[in-house]
């Protein structure tokens, strides 16, 4: 399975789109601080929306639309599904 996400440091804060193969591994380095300088330097930590996909052309396809939209459009996918931008990491199917 391979997964595109989208985390937040707060809602309505700064955002990152990404792209795994193993989205809970991927969200723990995001947290440890050991993934990325840019969650890093913002603490974007937390994981507001993902979607699975069986095809990695498709995820990486679908990472490069969603880096391309525009904030208001991100915020409202996320929105849609989870409106008050909880952490959804305990919603990851295993």
């Amino acid at each position: 399975m391979h997964y595109v996400y989208i985390l937040a440091a707060h809602p309505h804060g700064a955002l990152y789109v990404g792209y795994t193969n193993d989205i809970r591994r991927r969200i723990e380095q995001h947290r440890s601080g050991t993934a990325n300088s840019h969650t890093k330097k913002y603490s974007i930590h937390t994981l507001v929306y993902f979607e699975s996909h069986d095809r990695i052309d498709d995820a990486l396809a679908r990472e490069k639309k969603l880096k391309r939209w525009r904030r208001k459009w991100k915020d409202e996918l996320i929105a849609a599904v989870n409106p008050e931008w909880r952490d959804i990491s305990t919603d990851i199917p295993i």
